[in-house]
């Protein structure tokens, strides 16, 4: 991979992290590394399950892709808030 290509993962990162962290309501006890690493690992699962579902490379702006994105950086948000909660 490309220097190009890690720079945009992390920003793509950055941004489905951010989305899906807007998606769960409350208050969240991660901090922004955290945020920023569940964004990652979520887009590059909900890529590769865009991909397999065969809606990741459609005309225009794959809208399905970001949802499966944001839905799991929700997701990932959630359970890492959940698990910093039950540590305290």
């Amino acid at each position: 991979m490309e220097i190009a290509g890690i720079v945009s993962a992390i920003v793509i990162g950055i941004v489905i992290g951010v989305l899906g962290r807007l998606v769960v309501p409350g208050r969240q006890r991660i901090g922004i590394l955290w945020t920023i690493a569940v964004g990652i690992v979520a887009a590059l699962i909900g890529s590769a399950l865009a991909n397999a579902f065969g809606v990741g490379d459609t005309d225009g702006v794959d809208w399905i892709e970001w949802l499966i994105q944001i839905g799991l950086a929700a997701l990932g948000v959630a359970a890492l808030d959940r698990s910093k909660a039950g540590r305290r």
